[in-house]
């Protein structure tokens, strides 16, 4: 089978078979779409009978959340690579008139455009016959057609899952089914969260809130203050990035609602004084905060609102310091080592020895990092060692600097004292600045040395490690830039037994560096030293083998072009 960029995945069976049928439908449309997969939901959907069946909506039923949970919770296990998107255009409670009845349903509105045009239809409808497959497939074409705006002459495949126990199943399908439990829905829900990186758990919450909301869906997204205690929170998308993302996503799944986004710099924001909110959305680990909420709205006069909890989503990909659930957290340690950004153009430097600016923070670990890749077989070049070397006697820097910050600094043995001098600098801009232009290009050109005698020892990889990496512009020797991180406060612990220094003087230190964030923005590779040794031996194994790969790649392609 060819394989397609977007699907569009049309379920039809009945919601108490649902369930079983989920994982197995999803294994099979993996294998035939790469990147978004949308499903829609249509239970009892009869295709290929003498009449042609018309979208129309259904109602919201508890068994339904249950559904787009397990849709999620599999896909992450079966098809992670996979975009899935449950759709809900389709899902409308049903109103009431004066009269108690209710109005029967609504025609459908005209089809839907979706961020990615679906350019193939699958269903899991069982055929009866197999003569029915053409017939079946152009009803499905055009039910698609008249839900969903999509590619032309759409090709339609039918998913033939290996049902378990089909014959039970069908055979407890025989008895009437029970009547559905209508699912209560509010105008107005409220939900709160990173939403970093949209997955599988997100997903599930913001579909259920959807489910929930009849008119309005209000988000609090987790900005500034609020990202402060997040694991890796350097590597948080921005917030526009992550509100853009929101939004693209809920207008796909219900356009019909009014979505509002808002920051959010304290636990509670709009939450607590909005009168209109009926309804949060929490999780088993959220319930407190949501009960926080409702105790603030009732010291502000409001009613409390309806917490709705959904279960986590668990993760079965997860490593043992990872959490078991389907979080941001785990997803984000698992970029590390990994290339975030390409690096920039290098074609002004030799393709070999492929050269790596590590720097990162005091207390980062980044030296125990440098020296893992050399042991891996990279040439270490330590610059705060040749920053040692540049002061000796006899070379220019030493005559330059004798001359700029006066022959007082003269040890007994002609050697710079580096404590005077550092007092000469000490919290004066320009005087660090004179002496900075001074020692760097001195480094570089040490720097540079080593790396062309590492080519002509026919090394592969040679690894800068330096301190003042950004500061001092030496990113310009380097192929790429790799960064190591820790938070603040950990970094403060180490400095502090490292160096016997006071709390305040490390975090002197500390604010005196480029923040980690600002590094960050820099690196192609990012590297954390938090956990235990043998986490970081394997995200240096993993970034180095991504390295070799990438390498091999370059390599060829010079020799290619």
């Amino acid at each position: 089978m060819a394989m397609f960029t977007t699907g569009i995945l049309v379920l039809t069976s009945p919601l108490n078979i649902l369930p079983l049928r989920i994982a197995p439908v999803l294994s099979s449309a993996a294998q035939l779409v790469e990147r978004t997969l949308y499903v829609h939901l249509h239970p009892g959907l009869i295709l290929g009978g003498g009449n042609q069946p018309r979208p129309v909506f259904i109602p919201p039923v508890v068994d339904l959340s249950t559904i787009i949970s397990r849709l999620y919770s599999n896909a992450a296990d079966v098809c992670g690579h996979l975009d899935v998107r449950v759709l809900l255009t389709n899902v409308r409670a049903q109103s009431a008139t004066s009269s108690g009845t209710t109005i029967p349903n609504v025609p459908f509105p005209r089809p839907q455009s979706l961020s990615h045009s679906p350019d193939v239809v699958l269903t899991d409808f069982p055929l009866q016959n197999p003569g029915q497959s053409n017939q079946v497939m152009q009803c499905l074409q055009s039910y698609t057609g008249l839900c969903y705006v999509c590619s032309p002459g759409l090709p339609s495949v039918l998913l033939h899952p290996q049902l378990m126990m089909l014959q039970e199943t069908e055979d407890a399908l025989k008895e009437p089914e029970e009547e559905a439990e209508p699912l209560e829905t509010y105008s107005d829900v409220v939900v709160g969260g990173t939403f970093d990186r949209l997955h599988g758990a997100h997903k599930t919450l913001l579909n259920i809130s959807c489910l929930l909301a009849n008119r309005r869906f209000l988000i609090g997204v987790c900005d500034k203050a609020m990202l402060k205690k997040k694991v890796l929170k350097e590597l948080v998308e921005p917030y526009s990035v992550r509100v853009q993302r929101l939004q693209e996503f809920l207008q796909e799944i219900k356009p019909s609602l009014q979505v509002e986004i808002v920051p959010l710099d304290d636990p509670y924001g709009v939450s607590v004084v909005d009168p209109l909110l009926q309804c949060i959305v929490v999780s088993e680990e959220t319930r407190k905060g949501g009960e926080a909420v409702n105790k603030k709205r009732i010291e502000n006069g409001l009613p409390a609102l309806v917490l709705y909890e959904i279960q986590l989503l668990k993760d079965a990909h997860h490593t043992e310091t990872e959490e078991e659930k389907i979080s941001s957290s785990s997803l984000r340690s698992r970029l590390l080592g990994t290339l975030l950004t390409p690096p920039k153009d290098t074609s002004h430097l030799a393709p070999l020895p492929y050269v790596i600016g590590l720097t990162g923070g005091s207390g980062s670990g980044k030296s125990s990092i440098a020296q893992r890749l050399e042991a891996l077989g990279a040439v270490r070049v330590d610059c705060d060692k040749l920053g040692h070397e540049v002061y000796q006697p006899d070379t220019a820097a030493h005559h330059r600097v004798l001359k700029e910050f006066g022959s007082d600094l003269l040890n007994e043995d002609k050697t710079i004292n580096r404590r005077a001098l550092g007092r000469k600098v000490f919290g004066n801009k320009e005087r660090l600045k004179a002496l900075t232009d001074i020692v760097w290009p001195e480094i570089a050109l040490l720097v540079k040395n080593i790396i062309s005698q590492a080519r002509e020892e026919g090394k592969q990889v040679c690894v800068l490690d330096a301190a003042v990496l950004l500061e001092a512009g030496w990113t310009d020797m380097t192929h790429e830039v790799w960064v190591t991180i820790i938070p603040e406060e950990e970094a403060v612990i180490r400095i502090t037994e490292r160096d016997g220094v006071t709390t305040e003087d490390a975090l002197r230190r500390l604010q005196s560096q480029w923040s980690n964030s600002q590094q960050v923005e820099r690196a192609n590779v990012v590297l954390s030293t938090l956990w235990e040794p043998e986490v970081t031996q394997k995200q240096v194994l993993k970034a180095w083998e991504l390295l070799e790969e990438r390498i091999t790649q370059r390599t060829k392609g010079d020799v290619s072009s």
